[in-house]
């Protein structure tokens, strides 16, 4: 992978993070009562957009989800943080760090093409 493709994948990373977190937060706090449900509908079309963002990465769909999932991880961490003012203790920043390395691994390390 080129660093150009790297900066990418990273972009659409984030991109789609924020579509699936900030979409299932649109929803929770609209059916939670503390926003109006049209908050929640518009909350479930930006969640639609995680699934587009994802097929503009450079590996398959599997490979592609299963970083993803570490990603999510990563970034409904600091979500709550910003959000919600829950600051991570010692075990989130731990097991964040171990998905973030595994993510890494299996993302972005270098594979043979046959």
């Amino acid at each position: 992978m080129t660093k150009e493709t790297i900066y990418r994948s990273l972009a659409f990373f984030v991109l789609a993070g924020l579509c699936e977190i900030g979409g299932g937060y649109m929803i929770w706090k609209s059916l939670r009562g503390q926003q109006p449900l049209w908050i929640g509908i518009l909350g479930g079309m930006v969640l639609a957009l995680y699934g587009v963002v994802a097929t503009f990465q450079p590996a398959g769909f599997g490979r592609t989800y299963a970083a993803y999932g570490g990603v999510f991880v990563i970034m409904s961490l600091l979500w709550a943080w910003v959000a919600e003012k829950t600051k991570p203790d010692l075990y989130d920043v731990i097991g964040a760090t171990v998905i973030f390395i595994g993510t890494i691994i299996i993302f972005y390390a270098p594979r043979k093409v046959v």
